[in-house]
């Protein structure tokens, strides 16, 4: 591996005007293709194996028309103090709004409140509702803009008008200004790690290129392919980070290399065949983590999992092809480490010896104390773990906006009048098609539910033309949220639909939401044991043992413990929430334990091997366990630092989307670099190796034989004599 790198590196340094020029090629090539290409249409969100799915399945079948997974609008009225909405200007307002709903293209009803009984006791509140043909992802923009004028005429009469449901479903935003400043916070550090501007340009400038045609391939396929803007999104997030830290390591050992005295053509294939050699492996364990995904078996999953898996695969090849051709662009401009702008280089020989740098100063005070450190960092990661025992987890609903939203007062509208199960009410789908008595059967399922706890409101079954399936919606007493309503929708599945002579399938948003939950929430641990050992065996791969690579399983389950620990406080407890924006608090969103378990555990395993390989380095070239380590963090513990700081600065920049899905996944990604670089890496992993000594590279001699000699460490380079620059060189001669 090293030595192919090796010469990739160098190949790319002296041909960098074809690469370079490939690169710009192939990112002209991926935007006019995304200019270019069809809008992408409507992008459905299915859970295939789910009862709630089946039942919307059920639903198309049977009621051929109906859009049984179409967007839903609802307007709340509240009349002014002293009035009621059955005084006949209001009930005009009404009409009048029901009318102007239903003009709209992708409207396919509009429910008058005054002929479905949508009228509170009191008579103070109203709802109308408006069902679409098209998910809301895939609502036209001039249909939410005509619900919210027709929100606004209605409200320009003295009614107090309230707008919720899915129809106004609001599209993921990248973070914004938020976005901007965490790119600049990245190239603060940059320049201060690799003391130049240019120097420092270098990775930011490739990561972009990298995003920029990941997400324009995305954007150009979004159509074909079924692809929401989420997965852009995440591609950006998770391409943008990986992509600068991939050509800093490269960077930051090119100079090393020059450092030691090498000619910049050799430094760059040293350098390639070395970092890039490191790259690559890290780089692929964030491959297996997010197309992982797949798993689950839920396509929008598996589609995010796949495009930024794919947005990675471009980070690496660019990492490993334009650095060392921009590198050879910089020429002299990209400066030896610890040489300053002010001095002359000088020959490696001339050169005084190197004080001791922070990340020495750390590893020798851990060598010293490493069991004390190895507690310190499992006790004071575990207990920020704790709130994982309270988790919540659901799907975000219109009672978890912000209160300055119209959805949310329509929420509390709705609540205040009629109720909050009204929020959220049940579909039941009555498959009647081998009963003998179709009727019987909806009236006995319709009897039983009646009879059970926290139920509101049961409607008569409605049935379709042909006679065979039937529809019964029920309002729960609780909220949509709530453990109550998750009892109820149990309770039907498990009594009622076992003492009726048809098939009964719950459904509905909330229905789907719960089973949404339990999906993923049963995915976790086949997940966890796949991608964990895959990159288990992958590692042992890598570093030839197998105490190491364990250890760095066992050290990312902690971190990702405890990032979920502060999601937790922050997002379901409130503390402080204030600080980050976040105005309500509530479940925690369903995928977030499986996409951090995926996405946190590839990030950690790219500063294991980063670290870990340095020090195996040298452990390979003669030094003692202890002086290994030492080395390892002399040469690697600034630039991981770095690379977590511009991680988290990149994460931490879409804690500013008002989207509290990206919120949320934007201060989990960024909480869980905090713990896994600085906590895991940098304090738990040299603490245990230093109480490992040798036996932390122990491998049985059998397991050694069967292995593929990677030589990540670089060990053939050193071995093989320095080659000169000539391209001619790397020809082999042939006996004739």
């Amino acid at each position: 591996m090293a030595t192919f790198l090796y010469k990739l590196g160098r190949l790319a340094f002296r041909r960098r005007h074809f690469v370079a020029l490939m690169w710009v090629a192939l990112l002209t090539l991926a935007g006019v293709g995304a200019i270019s290409a069809p809008a992408a249409g409507t992008t459905s969100f299915s859970i295939p194996g789910t009862e709630a799915q089946k039942a919307f399945d059920l639903l198309e079948q049977r009621f051929p028309g109906a859009s049984a997974d179409g967007a839903t609008g609802r307007m709340v009225f509240k009349a002014p103090e002293g009035e009621k909405m059955t005084d006949a200007a209001n009930k005009a307002t009404v009409a009048k709004t029901v009318k102007a709903l239903g003009d709209g293209s992708e409207v396919v009803s509009v429910t008058d409140p005054f002929t479905t009984n949508a009228v509170s006791k009191d008579g103070t509140v109203a709802y109308l509702s408006v069902k679409y043909d098209a998910p809301a992802v895939g609502l036209k923009d001039a249909t939410r803009d005509a619900l919210e004028t027709a929100g606004d005429d209605a409200r320009g009469t003295g009614l107090t008008v309230d707008v919720g449901g899915d129809a106004l479903q609001a599209q993921p935003d990248a973070g914004g200004i938020g976005e901007a400043i965490g790119l600049a916070i990245a190239a603060v550090v940059l320049v201060i790690t690799l003391g130049s501007m240019i120097a420092a340009g270098l990775p930011l400038l490739t990561a972009i290129i990298g995003v920029g045609i990941g997400v324009s391939t995305i954007t150009a396929l979004a159509k074909a392919l079924d692809l929401g803007s989420t997965t852009n999104t995440l591609a950006a997030m998770i391409g943008l980070a990986v992509g600068i830290d991939y050509a800093l390591f490269i960077v930051s050992r090119y100079r090393a290399e020059l450092a030691a005295g090498r000619d910049r053509e050799e430094a760059v294939g040293r350098a390639t065949g070395t970092a890039g050699s490191a790259v690559v492996f890290a780089g692929l364990t964030v491959v297996i983590a997010l197309a992982g995904l797949s798993v689950v078996n839920v396509p929008m999953l598996t589609k995010m999992g796949l495009a930024a898996a794919g947005t990675v695969v471009i980070a690496v090849l660019i990492a490993l092809t334009m650095i060392p051709a921009l590198l050879g662009y910089a020429g002299r401009k990209v400066r030896p480490a610890g040489e300053k702008r002010e001095k002359p280089r000088a020959d490696a020989a001339a050169r005084k010896p190197v004080k001791p740098n922070l990340g020495t100063r750390w590893a020798s005070f851990v060598i010293r104390r490493p069991a004390a450190v190895l507690l310190l960092g499992v006790v004071g990661l575990g207990a920020v773990a704790l709130p994982v025992s309270q988790l919540e987890l659901g799907l975000p609903d219109d009672g978890s906006q912000p209160t300055s939203t119209t959805q949310r007062r329509a929420y509390d509208l709705l609540s205040e009048g009629f109720g909050p199960g009204f929020n959220g009410p049940l579909m039941i789908v009555v498959d009647a098609k081998n009963s003998d008595d179709p009727k019987a059967a909806a009236a006995t399922v319709t009897d039983g539910i009646k009879g059970l706890k926290d139920v509101v409101t049961v409607t008569p079954a409605t049935f379709n033309k042909a006679g065979d399936t039937a529809t019964i919606t029920v309002v729960p007493d609780s909220k949509p949220s709530s453990a109550q309503t998750e009892d109820l929708v149990h309770a039907i599945r498990d009594d009622v639909a076992s003492k009726a002579d048809a098939d009964v399938l719950v459904t509905g948003t909330t229905a789907l939401n719960i089973d949404f939950s339990q999906k993923l929430s049963d995915a976790l641990i086949p997940y966890l044991a796949l991608v964990v050992g895959l990159a288990f065996l992958l590692l042992i791969v890598v570093f030839r043992s197998i105490l190491v690579p364990l250890k760095a399983a066992l050290g990312f389950l902690l971190s990702v413990l405890a990032a979920l620990g502060a999601v937790v406080a922050v997002f379901q407890w409130g503390w402080l929430g204030g600080l980050l924006g976040v105005e309500e608090t509530g479940p925690i969103m369903s995928m977030m334990p499986i996409f951090m378990v995926g996405v946190v555990f590839g990030l950690a395993m790219d500063y294991e091997v980063f670290l870990v390989t340095r020090m195996r380095e040298a452990y390979v070239h003669g030094e003692s366990p202890s002086q290994a380590i030492v080395t390892g963090f002399k040469h690697s513990a600034r630039v991981v630092v770095a690379a977590a700081v511009i991680m988290m600065a990149v994460f931490g920049g879409f804690i500013s989307s008002g989207e509290s899905m990206i919120k949320m996944i934007g201060f989990g990604l960024a909480i869980a670099v905090l713990f896994d670089a600085f906590v895991v890496r940098m304090a738990i992993v040299p603490a245990v190796l230093a109480l490992l000594g040798h036996r932390a590279w122990w491998l049985p001699k059998w397991l050694d034989r069967a292995l593929p000699n990677v030589d990540v460490e670089g060990e053939g380079l050193r071995t093989q004599a320095e080659k000169d620059t000539d391209p001619d060189d790397d020809r082999e001669l042939v006996r004739v």
